[in-house]
């Protein structure tokens, strides 16, 4: 991905960037889905630097590329604000708290202390409901800003219901990625081969 031009990229230093996905990864539990709505708010609400349509484009671009969601869509994000430098910066703050807490885990606390302990198991299931709150909030934000209509609203819930199944080949999540895209494309081409016919 190219870098913006100094006129059309938006404000933000490098520090500002790394800080900012540095928070959200190391506050956000449940991964990617989970951290959607807090970037969100972060990058569109707070510091305003891309639009709320273009983050969903690059939610849909991350949510295409194959690795972590949450590193994706950072990647993408930093990339739009600062260019390739910025995409390495924004991934590494989304990254470096979890490498961190992890290897702190590793280091002080075996897997049956943690099964075993009465307060870190109550701290999690209080934390499952709220991680259950935080994928379905993005899911109907991206629902609005992508107007959905009554002549659409099936598709996700379609979509849904099919990987939920497991039957093989039919249940993949690339195969509505690729039938999502060339579904796009015939509904923007074809009014357009109309037109040239005329």
């Amino acid at each position: 991905m190219s870098e913006i031009k100094d006129s059309q990229k938006p404000n933000g230093t490098y520090l500002e960037l790394f800080t900012t996905f540095f928070k959200i990864g190391a506050f956000t539990f449940g991964g990617g889905w989970a951290m959607i709505s807090i970037i969100e708010r972060e990058i569109v609400d707070k510091h305003h630097w891309i639009e709320r349509n273009e983050f969903l484009d690059l939610l849909a671009i991350a949510q295409s590329l194959p690795g972590i969601l949450a590193v994706n869509i950072a990647a993408s994000v930093g990339d739009r604000i600062k260019g390739g430098k910025g995409s390495i910066t924004a991934a590494l703050g989304t990254i470096l708290p979890s490498f961190l807490i992890i290897l702190l885990i590793a280091i002080f606390l075996t897997p049956d202390m943690i099964k075993n302990n009465k307060v870190i198991s109550s701290i999690f299931m209080g934390i499952r409901p709220a991680v259950v709150a935080l994928i379905i909030a993005p899911v109907i934000t991206s629902a609005k800003a992508a107007n959905l209509k009554w002549k659409t609203v099936w598709i996700p819930f379609v979509v849904a219901l099919m990987i939920s199944i497991d039957m093989g080949f039919i249940s993949n999540p690339i195969l509505y990625i690729v039938l999502g895209g060339l579904g796009g494309f015939l509904v923007w081409w074809l009014p357009q081969r109309k037109t040239r016919t005329k």
